[in-house]
């Protein structure tokens, strides 16, 4: 774990008044490059990302929970820097072909459009389940994940 990661988590939990003793949630990147995670990163301190959308097949492949309101991360970049502290708002499994407009632009990527949104996506879906076995599909159940960012 970067230390930067222990540290914006310490100021976190004197923020929050939480016990010192609360372990820190997951430090993750978005996306599978650097040039997209820094992006993504930029834009959810920006205020302008609000949302995320794994593959429900991705987080099962890796073992991974499907994300519940109350949860807490900490975004960092590409390279593993604490930038934020994000709670999860909503989350909601659809079909990938079930994504609104409404959503899409709140992931806050691209120019905001449901067509973008979809292109970009998709994308990265055949790239996110490269070797998982599954296959990216239409009505592939896709995880919606609203969050507010909480620190800084």
């Amino acid at each position: 774990m970067d230390a930067s990661v222990a540290r914006m988590w310490a100021a976190y939990r004197v923020k929050s008044r939480m016990s010192p003793a609360s372990p820190p949630p997951p430090a993750w990147h978005f996306c599978d490059n650097e040039s997209d995670a820094n992006t993504c990163a930029a834009l959810v301190l920006s205020g302008h990302k609000r949302a995320t959308t794994p593959s429900l097949w991705f987080l099962e492949s890796r073992g991974l929970a499907v994300p519940v309101g109350g949860d807490l991360d900490i975004v960092a970049d590409w390279d593993g820097v604490a930038q934020c502290v994000i709670r999860t708002t909503d989350v909601a499994i659809v079909p990938f072909e079930a994504v609104t407009a409404a959503y899409a632009a709140a992931e806050g990527e691209g120019d905001g459009s449901l067509e973008s949104w979809r292109a970009v996506h998709w994308a990265y879906y055949e790239r996110e389940l490269a070797g998982t076995g599954f296959l990216r599909t239409e009505d592939m159940p896709v995880v919606c994940q609203r969050f507010e960012m909480v620190y800084p």
